[in-house]
This record gives C-alpha cells, sequence and structure tokens, in this order.
C-alpha cells in the first residue's frame, strides 16, 4: 500500500508523543508530595464536652454511627428515614406530614426555613437576644428580605404585648424567635405567640437547637408554624443532621412561591420529596445524604423515646433537676448566675456571670489543660460576659455536674485573680 503523505505521518506522531506525554505526566509528574501527616492514624482525644455542644455520645449512637453503609437511596434507607421522620414528630410534638431532617448542622435548617417561606423584599421581623436572631436577620438581609430587628441585649426577653405591637407595625410574613438562646443560657416563653402570629397573618418560625429534649416545647399545641434543631446538643447525636418541621400554614407559603428559593440544595420542593412528604411514590435523587449521620440520629432519636418509662418528659425533668443541682453548687462556690430568674434559665446551658478580678480565658484554659474538660465564654454579643457549662443529653447527670464544679473549683483557686 502506498505511504501516507509527510503531513498525515507528522500529525500520527505528535498525537502519538502528546498522548505518551500526558501519560507519562500523570505517572510521574506529582509536584506535591504526600503530606506527612496522613503517614500517622488518626487521633481524637476523650474530653468532658461541658460547653453549650457538640456533648459527648453514647456509646449506642457510636456504634450505629459505625455501622456499614448502603446506598441513600436504597429501600432500608428510606425506612430508617421514616423512622427519623416519626422520631422528630415525637420529640417536636406534632402530626406535621412535612418533617425531616437536614443533611447539615442546624444552620442548615435556618436557611432552609428562610429561604423556602420568604422572598425578596418580604417584611420579617426577628427577636434578637443574643447571637442566633443576629444570624437570621442577616440570613434574610442576604436573600433581600426586608428585616426589622426587636433588640434586647443578652438575657433580655419580649412580652407578648412587645411582639404584638411590632407585627401590627412591620406587617410581616415571618416572626423569629429563639427559644433557647445558648449564647445568653436563656429559655424564652412561648405561650401565645402562635396566636399572635395567626392574627397577624405571619408564620412563627422557632430555633430549639439548644432546648430541644431538655426544654418542654410542644409544636402544634403552641401553633408553631416551623420548628428546627440541631443533632448535637440534648439529642445525643454527633454534629451533621438538623431536624425541622413545617405545618399546613407553612406549606402553603413555601409551595405558593412566586419566586424559585434562592438555594438549589435547600429547597423543600425537592427535599419534600427526598424524604417522602410529597405523595409522590417515587423518590427522586436530590442529592446524597449523610447515611452514617442519619444512622446516628435515628438511634438518638430511639432513646429519647426509650428514656426511662416517660420519654420525653423525663427528658425535661431530668434536665430540669440536673440544671438545679448545677445552680445551687455554683452558686455554693460563690459564682453568680447571668439569668436571674430561675423559670428562664435554660435547663441546658448555664451563664455565669464571670467572676470580678479573673481573667475568664485563662480560667478555661486551665480546666481544659488540667481536667479535659471544655467550657466556654459568650458568644456574639455575651462575649466578655459570661462562661457557658451545658449538661445535655448523655452529659446530663449529677457526677458530671459534680465533676464540672470540681474543676471551677481548682480553677478559681489556682488562676491569678487581680487586686483591682
Amino acid at each position: 500500500p502506498a505511504e501516507p503523505p509527510a503531513f498525515c505521518s507528522n500529525l500520527l506522531y505528535s498525537k502519538n508523543t502528546h498522548a505518551a506525554s500526558c501519560i507519562h505526566r500523570s505517572l510521574g509528574s506529582v509536584t506535591i508530595p504526600p503530606p506527612a501527616c496522613m503517614l500517622r492514624p488518626l487521633e481524637a482525644p476523650l474530653r468532658y464536652l461541658f460547653g453549650p455542644g457538640p456533648s459527648n455520645v453514647p456509646p449506642r449512637v457510636l456504634a450505629a454511627g459505625g455501622r456499614p453503609i448502603i446506598g441513600h437511596l436504597h429501600p432500608e434507607m428510606y425506612e430508617i428515614m421514616n423512622d427519623i421522620k416519626k422520631g422528630i414528630q415525637y420529640a417536636f410534638q406534632t402530626k406535621n406530614n412535612m418533617t425531616i431532617a437536614m443533611s447539615g448542622s442546624g444552620h442548615t435548617a435556618m436557611e432552609c426555613a428562610v429561604f423556602n417561606t420568604v422572598e425578596p423584599g418580604e417584611s420579617v421581623v426577628v427577636a434578637v437576644n443574643g447571637i442566633w436572631g443576629e444570624r437570621v436577620a442577616e440570613i434574610a438581609e442576604r436573600m433581600g428580605a426586608r428585616v426589622h430587628r426587636m433588640v434586647k441585649a443578652p438575657g433580655g426577653y419580649y412580652s407578648n404585648e412587645e411582639i404584638e405591637q411590632t407585627l401590627a407595625k412591620h406587617k410581616p410574613v415571618l416572626f423569629f424567635l429563639t427559644h433557647g438562646e445558648s449564647s445568653a443560657g436563656l429559655v424564652h416563653p412561648v405561650d401565645g405567640i402562635g396566636d399572635i402570629c395567626l392574627r397577624h397573618n405571619c408564620l412563627f418560625l422557632v430555633d430549639s437547637v439548644a432546648s430541644l429534649g431538655g426544654a418542654p416545647l410542644f409544636m402544634d399545641e403552641q401553633k408553631i408554624d416551623i420548628l428546627y434543631t440541631g443533632s448535637q446538643k440534648a439529642l445525643n447525636a454527633p454534629p451533621g443532621t438538623a431536624p425541622i418541621s413545617f405545618n399546613e400554614r407553612a406549606c402553603k407559603k413555601m409551595f405558593n412561591r412566586k419566586t424559585k428559593p434562592v438555594s438549589y440544595l435547600l429547597d423543600m420542593t425537592h427535599l419534600s420529596n427526598y424524604w417522602g412528604c410529597d405523595g409522590k411514590t417515587a423518590r427522586i435523587y436530590h442529592h446524597t445524604g449523610p447515611v452514617s449521620g442519619f444512622f446516628s440520629l435515628r438511634e438518638s432519636l430511639s432513646i429519647l423515646r426509650l428514656w426511662s418509662s416517660q420519654g420525653l418528659e423525663n427528658s425535661w425533668r431530668q434536665h430540669k433537676e440536673v440544671a438545679e443541682y448545677l445552680w445551687k453548687g455554683l452558686e455554693d462556690l460563690g459564682l453568680k448566675l447571668f439569668i436571674k430568674d430561675k423559670d428562664l434559665r435554660l435547663p441546658c446551658v448555664t451563664t455565669i456571670s464571670i467572676p470580678q478580678g479573673y481573667n475568664w480565658r485563662e480560667l478555661l484554659t486551665y480546666i481544659m489543660k488540667h481536667h479535659q474538660m471544655e467550657m466556654t465564654g459568650g458568644l456574639g454579643p455575651s462575649v466578655g460576659m459570661v462562661l457557658r457549662v451545658g449538661l445535655m443529653g448523655y452529659n446530663c447527670n449529677k457526677a458530671n455536674a459534680d465533676l464540672a464544679l470540681a474543676a471551677l473549683a481548682d480553677a478559681l483557686k489556682v488562676c491569678p485573680k487581680s487586686k483591682a
């Protein structure tokens, strides 16, 4: 046969040379060396997590998270998700069909609630008495809402009259309140606010990340339209999943929008199908859920249900009793509780006014170094005002309260105190 023209031979040679070069580069041209740290096995210290969260996780939940991975669209996974939905309904005290767990932390649920129920230009009222109101206000502003803040210093709370006057003035589509404000250690009264929101045709959104399972909350009875929480506090699970529920009023608003939600990942049109809440037979792929995280969450909700014979009620009682035991011990040490009204103190997270003359960072650093125990300072507007001690879920017992009190007593004795 005739030889190909010279330009064809040159072209073939060029292609073969380029291919060989690519293979050579993929096999032998790595310029970033493997990190030395990856030659060591993973190590994580064993600590007492007595801060505002995450809290220590019971062995049963740790074991659940270590079970073999299954596909996120397998029938067995759907069954586990259905169990989770029922567990959340129990924990929230709701019959809402639109009840799911977000793939992410409490912030994910926070954004999901706002992004799905508010459209650009709509009015939103946010009660700010700590960091979580600040966060929701910023989230709503970023997606184009007209945000009106009710602002009080950390530890402050709002009367129903104040809330009603503000809603009447600004006519919002959504009112936000934090039930358990962990940055200040306050549990906010909720009774009657749902009725106020109904009168003003406004959805009532409640953050219960720091309070669910530790303080009484009744989504349906208290007429909360949207409620969310996080997995990592009184629910006993690792961080990374966030239960959320919408009632019929909220569903009517979010499924009759003029515009699409600003987030595809958090769009409840898709998530409601993924969780089998939209009445359709087939569940369509939306995202890959955290399979191990859902295993852990399912087990933690099971523990909440089985907590003694009274489940949720016993959990509330346990958190209250241990908190009161801790409060007395703190006062016996000469420390002052930041929330003066006992009925407004959050059982899960206790706030202590920083003792006069002490550097709060030195106290916490000493406790971590010598007691392997996490306690924290304030957060957001409460920084420099408080120390925070959290005893919730698996950590909620008097023995742990004694450990926390002993660590604080030691730090107060050893850490230098200024003479000023």
